[in-house]
């Protein structure tokens, strides 16, 4: 009895073993996750789920921040290595799936703006996200002009700003860098993982908890 009882355990918890390994297998670099799922250490301040953003509208029905896992393993290490130094990432945006690009494009038909849904963006295809630094205290730091500035002060090769504002872009720009981010000449807040645009325009919807 005692051996039955054992071998019938130890099919069990093998057969618990392999569905676990499945699970993880199906869980491939393109899948969308849940950041909160990877991390708890960055600072939400997801603009579109809000009024708080150019378009003066929420687009977004609930905070969450999802993205392709490969963009999420980046951006973690990113992270720590920004945590190592005092700071920690704070997000504005992260996948947009393409039926909110299409609303905000509806809001505000302008590429300069608002990229054209029927090409779709980085946004679209989980490898880009909107970000800034906070301090050890969630003070965040200067960076020249708010999220979603449109206007030449908000692009990296802009030189009439304060060594500090300056010094806070190269800080930021450098480590997302070395974690296999690139970023975009316009916009100090917007980083793309190396490669991204390779993956197809999403729209992959998530629940609201």
């Amino acid at each position: 009895m005692r051996l039955r009882l054992s071998f019938l355990l130890l099919v069990f918890f093998a057969a618990t073993t392999l569905l676990k390994a499945q699970r993880v297998e199906a869980v491939s670099d393109t899948t969308f996750v849940n950041l909160k799922d990877y991390s708890g250490d960055f600072v939400y301040d997801m603009k579109y789920a809000t009024t708080d953003n150019f378009l003066k509208a929420k687009v977004y029905d609930c905070v969450e921040c999802f993205l392709r896992l490969k963009t999420v393993k980046a951006l973690v290490k990113a992270n720590k290595e920004f945590i190592r130094k005092g700071f920690r990432i704070q997000l504005f945006d992260c996948y947009r799936p393409l039926d909110i690009q299409k609303r905000m494009w509806q809001i505000v038909s302008n590429p300069e703006y608002v990229a054209d849904p029927a090409k779709g963006s980085i946004h679209n295809r989980g490898g880009a996200v909107d970000i800034t630094l906070v301090d050890s205290k969630g003070m965040a730091l200067d960076m020249g002009t708010s999220f979603d500035f449109f206007g030449p002060e908000a692009g990296h090769n802009y030189q009439n700003l304060s060594n500090k504002v300056k010094q806070n872009r190269v800080f930021l720009k450098q480590i997302m860098q070395e974690n296999g981010f690139v970023s975009f000449d316009s916009e100090w807040w917007h980083y793309n993982l190396q490669n991204a645009s390779k993956d197809k325009v999403s729209n992959t919807k998530w629940k609201c908890e």
